[in-house]
C-alpha cells in the first residue's frame, strides 16, 4: 500500500496535469485567442477644392457647352462665347463672367450659381446685333468674387 502523503502527492500532480492538458485542449484556446481588432477603416478621398482649370473663347459650342472650335480673334457680327471648364467640389459657387472693352468700359457682367461635384463646363457668351466695335477685349472669370481666370481677344473688322 502507498503511504497517505506519497498518494496525496500523485494526486496533486495528476489533478495538475489534467488541469494542464484542459487549458491546452482546443476548446480552451478558442476562448482564450482574442479577436483580432477590426482594421482602421481608410478615410474616403476628399474631393478637390473647386478650381477654374481652363478657360476658351470661340464663336460655337456643343451640347457639352464646350467651345467647338478655339479662337482669339472674332468679327463684328460673332456672338462670342466662353466655355468655363472647372473641377472640385463645393456646395456652392458664384461664377461670374465680366466682359470689357479696351478702354475698361463693362460690355456684360453675368453670374451662375453652380454646385459642382467634380469636372463641369459652363457657358457664357454676349452678342450685339449692330455688331462689336473693332479693338481688344478682356473677359475675367472670378468664384466667390476672386479671379479664377480669364482670357483677352479681339474684334477685328
Amino acid at each position: 500500500m502507498v503511504p497517505y502523503s506519497l498518494r496525496t502527492r500523485s494526486i496533486s500532480l495528476y489533478s495538475v496535469l489534467a488541469i494542464s492538458v484542459a487549458l491546452a485542449s482546443p476548446w480552451a484556446c478558442k476562448q482564450a485567442e482574442e479577436k483580432p481588432a477590426p482594421a482602421p477603416q481608410a478615410a474616403a478621398p476628399q474631393p478637390a477644392a473647386f478650381r477654374v482649370t481652363r478657360v476658351d473663347l470661340g464663336n460655337a459650342i456643343g451640347a457639352d457647352k464646350k467651345v467647338a472650335a478655339p479662337v482669339t480673334a472674332f468679327k463684328p457680327a460673332d456672338t462670342i462665347y466662353a466655355s468655363v471648364a472647372t473641377d472640385g467640389a463645393a456646395p456652392s459657387v458664384a461664377l461670374a463672367a465680366r466682359w470689357t472693352f479696351e478702354d475698361g468700359q463693362v460690355v456684360n457682367e453675368a453670374t451662375q450659381n453652380i454646385a459642382p461635384t467634380g469636372p463641369a463646363v459652363t457657358e457664357f457668351h454676349i452678342s450685339k446685333p449692330d455688331g462689336w466695335p473693332a479693338g481688344k477685349y478682356n473677359l475675367v472669370i472670378s468664384a466667390n468674387g476672386k479671379p479664377a481666370g480669364g482670357a483677352q481677344f479681339t474684334v477685328n473688322d
